[in-house]
């Protein structure tokens, strides 16, 4: 028995040192990564401060060592130390690698035609796109699958639901917001099963044969479990000489949509409110249509630049191999041709030959209305949106109004995934940096409303129509 005891400590004492030299490793491998790749580090890091990010390496290295169990805390404590929310790190979690869910296009390809109004199997949608929700009568829970969901990849599960005594689910979401982290939630439906809402978060539509009906129960539903923040997209006129647009996010085609099918309503009235409260961003493509209204004369934009890195140059040529480019041959050969232009300008900065090209922006037309703009900004705008308003800040009809600064989240961008050494954790970096840097930055700042607010934030716009909107409803009409 002695022996045994002996055995078992020593067993244990091995693992404990295996443990360790892994996780100094993983730590090791971040600060590589972060030296090599981020496209901020040599701005950050100067010869002031630079003895100061070595001692922040040595305590943590000693700290990993003494306290391995809290790894992920340390090295998320280093990244930290660079105050960019494009650079994080994640634990990657065992329900992760199990999202894909396999055979899906025969599930999906039956659901279609199983689409009953009294099952919750069937096609979904919301805003962020399409889902599948199958039932698995083996385990009596339901699966949604991403079909062309927004943040997720096509079969990629994003929630499982159970029933409750009451009626309603228990659900597991995989937010792709928390790095598709295990949250547990409630699930409830609505409208005779027609309205699937995620308490406190999203909420879809059942697809059914009637589309337009569909469209119109997603732009009208008011949840009955709101998640606290203005995500609503919205088009209407609030008066005979204003119109009101809200523009949720810049991840899909939708605000162009929008504007297109409002735009004779738009132009034929003085004034104009878009607003983007809690607009994350997404991608400047998106946003094309807004910038045709509230374009007035001819100003410079800043370029992106890609940092030529060997890990981004494999990242290009990984996505090439496996397909995840795509779209079309051009996309193809604007990749082929930004790799070449990466191992040709090694440790250097390049530009996309089909993104991120600065310069004077001109466009043909100026339009008489809307002649007065308000933009309306908070705290939750970053990345493209805060992109969206440094153009429209060149604009001599726009105002920005709001009561506080922008995230702050817009020097650098474009982030990918790497994983560590060992599968454990994951490095989350941007790519590119601004051409405005290092002069002009915008992180942790954020850009600054012309017009304050005097009204407190608005928790839930229940009837999609606030203080903040009538106040600046006012003031445009009074110019």
């Amino acid at each position: 028995m002695k022996n045994v005891t002996i055995l078992f400590l020593l067993s244990t004492l091995t693992l404990c040192c295996y443990s360790q030299k892994s996780n100094i490793k993983d730590f090791n491998y971040l600060v590589k990564k972060v030296k090599n790749n981020y496209p901020g580090y040599n701005i950050k890091v100067t010869k002031e401060n630079s003895k100061e990010l070595k001692d922040i390496e040595k305590t943590i290295r000693l700290s990993i060592s003494k306290y391995p169990d809290s790894t992920s805390f340390y090295l998320r404590k280093y990244v930290s130390w660079f105050k960019d929310n494009h650079l994080r790190v994640f634990k990657v979690r065992e329900k992760e690698k199990n999202h894909k869910v396999s055979n899906n296009n025969i599930i999906i390809k039956k659901i279609i035609f199983d689409n009953t109004r009294d099952s919750l199997e069937g096609i979904w949608f919301s805003y962020r796109g399409k889902l599948a929700i199958k039932k698995d009568t083996n385990k009596d829970t339901w699966e949604g699958i991403s079909v062309n969901y927004s943040g997720y990849q096509k079969n990629q599960l994003m929630f499982t639901l159970k029933r409750l005594p009451n009626g309603d689910y228990k659900c597991i979401y995989y937010d792709s917001y928390k790095n598709f982290k295990e949250t547990k939630k409630v699930a409830s439906t609505h409208l005779g099963n027609k309205i699937l809402e995620i308490h406190k978060g999203d909420y879809f539509v059942h697809k059914s044969d009637d589309k337009i009906s569909d469209k119109a129960l997603l732009n009208t539903y008011l949840p009955k479990y709101p998640n606290g923040q203005n995500t609503y997209y919205v088009a209407l006129p609030i008066s005979d000489s204003t119109f009101y647009l809200r523009a949720a996010g810049f991840g899909s085609d939708y605000t162009n949509r929008l504007v297109e099918k409002h735009w004779n309503d738009i132009v034929s009235r003085p004034n104009l409110i878009i607003d983007i409260r809690y607009n994350g961003g997404g991608q400047d493509i998106y946003y094309q249509m807004l910038s045709k209204l509230i374009y007035t004369n001819p100003y410079y934009s800043h370029d992106t630049e890609w940092y030529a890195t060997d890990d981004n140059i494999k990242l290009y040529e990984n996505a090439l191999k496996d397909g995840s480019i795509n779209n079309n041959e051009n996309s193809i050969r604007n990749v082929k041709a930004l790799i070449k232009n990466m191992k040709e300008n090694r440790g250097g900065f390049v530009k996309h030959p089909q993104y991120g090209k600065g310069g004077m922006i001109k466009k043909d037309t100026i339009y008489e209305y809307p002649r007065n703009i308000g933009i309306i900004i908070n705290d939750g705008n970053a990345s493209a949106a805060e992109q969206f308003l440094l153009a429209a800040k060149h604009s001599k009809k726009v105002t920005l109004f709001g009561n506080s600064n922008t995230a702050g989240v817009l020097d650098y961008s474009n982030a990918v995934d790497i994983y560590f050494p060992s599968k454990k954790y994951k490095l989350r970096y941007p790519m590119t940096r601004s051409g405005r840097l290092p002069e002009k930055a915008i992180d942790n700042i954020g850009i600054s409303p012309d017009v304050n607010i005097p009204y407190p934030k608005t928790k839930q716009l229940y009837d999609r129509i606030d203080d903040w909107v009538y106040y600046v409803k006012n003031y445009l009409e009074m110019l």
